[in-house]
């Protein structure tokens, strides 16, 4: 099949660009006429397109990135999918190829076909307008989501490259980042194209409300205000894609967005920036499944970094309700992660976050130094996938906690730190005490109203803030080398 060569990138952003949209077209035009009643007289198919590059030598210019080159001599290829998405995520990707290797970047058709739910992207619903008869003979004239190409092999290390075969130059395939994309927009009734790089997550509403109410006190006019939008937050995303625009700003509209028939089960919200790099908060739920789940998919969108903001069980005595808790370890008992990253795998502390974070909470509470000890603790956080802990016998629920030195016990943390190391995403975690079973206080209602009201303010404070640290580093620190391995892919 006919390719063509790019020494530009920009270049090669536009004609793998030309191709998908090509594709995508052809294919929805097909399925029109199929739904109208026209049914196409052979199988329709239409593949992603894809890059390729070829080298001879694995050297590079700057060996100070963790990405943006390839680790051997070979040939390496990835298929594209929604440049309307990833456009500015591809272009640098071909940017540091071209820096590194000064050899020009292919492009063509792949022969892995786009499946028609695909194509049709995640505001359409396929089947709701098809006949009974057409339904049963859809997978018989369009190419179907097969889940053999939508593994992790390569994010889980077990890929093993045939004789003959390209290697990979990322950790997914298009069919797998599509489906990723299809899968957001059911679990937080926001499409994939509002998530912002920095990523919040937490397990509970009373820290969404307040991101709620911060974020709609950004977004109103400030009659002193001279803002530009590439310095301001310029929209606020809440499910249903409604959208509230900066009223400081000239550009963009309030948008009503669709309907929800009820609140989709873990709820994004998108303060946005002009150039992607603000901040989207998810409210993940209880449980190491829905940290797992939700991840898996965010994690196709490549941001920059997310955190746990959330509550945690307390288990030292010398700590008090509404203190703060900094992972920098985790024992992972969640269960849900270990056929992908085995529990004896170390999952390893950030420099750049650990650092941001404590200097944040040092900040917002006024704490410095060694004082900073009143009302924060830092060690092992312990995560596991049974909300009821506390009633299996005392001499089995603590000889674990007490052998791993963990200080603070949750059901999400440890999944979710666990898949940003697996996924290549820097992680972090910020904990608030709100219960210690251990020591007799229990998370009973009228005492969790008290702490709400007394931390949530705070806590959300420091959320927001370490991002904006985060921010001002920039991905080219935060991707840490700690989390590549020894031949890992070209892009981040």
């Amino acid at each position: 099949m006919k390719t063509e060569k790019y020494k530009s990138a920009k270049e090669a952003l536009e004609a793998v660009t030309k191709l998908y949209n090509k594709s995508v077209s052809d294919l929805q035009k097909e399925f029109d006429s199929f739904a109208s009643g026209k049914i196409p007289k052979e199988r329709v198919t239409s593949c992603y397109p894809f890059v390729r590059i070829s080298t001879e030598y694995a050297t590079r210019r700057d060996i100070r990135l963790s990405y943006g080159f390839v680790p051997r001599p070979g040939v390496y290829e990835i298929t594209i999918t929604r440049p309307d998405i990833f456009d500015h995520y591809y272009l640098e990707q071909f940017e540091q190829l071209l820096t590194n290797h000064e050899t020009p970047l292919e492009v063509g058709y792949s022969n892995v076909p786009i499946p028609v739910h695909f194509a049709l992207g995640e505001d359409f619903y396929l089947e709701k307008d098809l006949s009974a008869e057409q339904i049963e003979a859809l997978p018989e004239l369009f190419d179907q989501p097969d889940l053999n190409i939508m593994d992790d092999e390569v994010a889980n290390g077990t890929f093993v490259a045939r004789h003959g075969q390209s290697l990979p130059l990322g950790l997914f395939t298009a069919p797998r980042t599509d489906l990723s994309i299809m899968r957001l927009r059911h679990y937080t009734g926001t499409n994939a194209a509002h998530f912002q790089n920095y990523v919040i997550f937490t397990n509970y509403q009373f820290y969404i409300d307040q991101f709620i109410k911060m974020s709609h006190e950004l977004m109103e006019k400030d009659e002193d205000g001279d803002l530009k939008e590439d310095d301001i937050y310029s929209a606020f995303v809440e499910p249903g894609n409604k959208v509230t625009t900066n009223k400081n700003l000239k550009t963009g509209k309030d948008e009503d967005g669709f309907a929800l028939g009820r609140m989709p089960q873990m709820p994004a919200y998108h303060l946005k920036r002009a150039d992607g790099n603000g901040i989207t908060m998810v409210n993940i739920g209880v449980g190491p499944s829905n940290a797992k789940t939700i991840t898996d998919h965010i994690a196709v969108l490549r941001p920059h970094a997310w955190l746990m903001l959330g509550h945690c069980a307390g288990l030292r005595n010398s700590q008090s309700l509404g203190d703060y808790v900094l992972a920098h370890a985790y024992l992972r008992e969640d269960n849900v992660l270990y056929k992908d990253l085995h529990p004896a795998i170390p999952i390893p502390a950030l420099s750049e976050i650990q650092l941001s974070l404590e200097q944040t909470v040092s900040e917002v509470t006024g704490y410095q130094g060694y004082d900073l000890k009143k009302i924060m603790r830092t060690g092992t956080v312990a995560t596991i996938d049974d909300r009821n802990w506390e009633l299996r016998p005392a001499v089995h629920q603590n000889r674990r906690l007490s052998q791993s030195r963990a200080i603070a016990l949750d059901m999400e943390s440890g999944t979710i730190a666990a898949n940003g190391f697996r996924f290549r995403v820097p992680y972090g975690t910020l904990l608030c005490v709100s219960d210690k079973p251990l020591h007799g206080q229990l998370k009973l209602p009228g005492m969790a109203d008290s702490f709400y009201r007394q931390r949530v303010d705070q806590h959300m404070q420091i959320g927001l803030r370490t991002m904006e640290l985060l921010r001002e580093i920039g991905p080219e620190k935060l991707h840490s080398r700690k989390l590549r391995s020894f031949n890992e892919v070209a892009f981040q």
